[in-house]
């Protein structure tokens, strides 16, 4: 009898856990976030709702937007979490974005969120231009440290600048809508091109991710690397013998983002997620690789990171970077592509 009882209590546990299991919710949640944060951020969220299960799909900022947009009338993403404001602006446009109002919203300054009510998106945490130069290699090349983005355009830079293709990086699109906001488009005309145009000529490569020309830079093969501050600190954090520069006209910025797409059939746990990732929590796990987070207050202090980082930001109008996107990168294409690292 007592071997009955036992066989019975492992049978209805062994259901209990199976059901437990099959209760589980799966997100599929496209994103853009650094590979090395996705673990991080999926373990802290499942310490508080370990009945969701999160299923990444990961490539670089302009590969996820130009899939998600690809998919628009068969959207496979529940939640795009840890992409740039500029395309998830452009997702609201085209009505790709369930509005909602996370727990925490009110916490996020404003500036770093969607203006409607409710929100279609909002921010995590900015990522800013950063320029990685490597002592070592500039030294044996007798190359100066730059302060301004008008320095690469000098002949002593010519074939020692990377950056990332703004078709494919989301960092590569932020340094070209901040130079066309600072300098002007004009349709292709204005002093913004005029620049890219000078600058494309001390280019060796356009690369199709934001973090390459920091590690290339770091690595010796290149002096200067257009990139981001995450990269660039993690970079020197390693030990590489680089040094951030904070162009002195202004760093161009988006904003990691979230937003939960429409037509999602999980929309419950999707708000579930909305909630933590609005959360001081997750704004604490961000700030450790971010120096300003969407709430204040909350990042440390970085090392290698100006304390006045925030203040050096330009204004950037997201609204109409997103509505130009299309345009500006078929003109960046076709002036500029001919440098770009061959595509796997």
């Amino acid at each position: 009898m007592r071997f009955l009882k036992t066989m019975l209590a492992a049978v209805i546990g062994l259901a209990a856990a199976t059901g437990a299991q099959a209760e589980k919710t799966s997100l599929t949640v496209y994103t853009a976030l650094e590979t090395d944060q996705l673990k991080a951020y999926q373990a802290a969220f499942n310490q508080v709702n370990p009945d969701i299960d999160i299923k990444w799909v990961r490539d670089s900022t302009g590969v996820i937007t130009a899939k998600l947009l690809a998919e628009k009338a068969n959207p496979q993403a529940d939640v795009v979490w840890g992409v740039a404001a500029s395309s998830l602006a452009l997702m609201s446009r085209e009505g790709m974005l369930e509005p909602y109002a996370p727990l925490n919203l009110d916490a996020i300054m404003p500036q770093y969120r969607d203006k409607k009510s409710p929100p279609a998106w909002w921010g995590m945490d900015v990522f800013g231009a950063t320029v990685c130069f490597n002592t070592v290699e500039a030294k044996k090349k007798n190359i100066p440290l730059p302060t301004s983005w008008k320095d690469l355009t000098k002949p002593e830079y010519k074939g020692q600048v990377v950056m990332p293709n703004p078709a494919s990086s989301g960092t590569g699109f932020l340094d070209v809508v901040a130079w066309l906001q600072m300098w002007g488009d004009d349709g292709g005309k204005g002093g913004g091109w005029k620049y890219m145009d000078a600058l494309h000529e001390n280019i060796a490569q356009y690369t199709h991710s934001g973090s390459k020309p920091c590690n290339m830079a770091a690595a010796g093969e290149f002096v200067v690397g257009v990139s981001f501050e995450y990269r660039a600190q993690a970079n020197k954090a390693k030990g590489a013998p680089i040094e951030l520069v904070f162009p002195k006209e202004g760093l161009g910025w988006d904003l990691e983002s979230f937003g939960i797409h429409k037509g999602t059939k999980n929309l419950a746990a999707a708000k579930k997620l909305a909630d933590w990732a609005s959360s001081k929590d997750a704004m604490l796990l961000y700030g450790k690789n971010f120096a300003i987070t969407a709430q204040p207050g909350v990042a440390p202090k970085l090392p290698n990171i100006p304390a006045d980082y925030e203040s050096r930001l330009i204004k950037v109008d997201f609204e109409t970077a997103a509505a130009n996107r299309e345009r500006i990168l078929a003109e960046w294409t076709k002036r500029y592509d001919v440098k770009s690292e061959k595509k796997k």
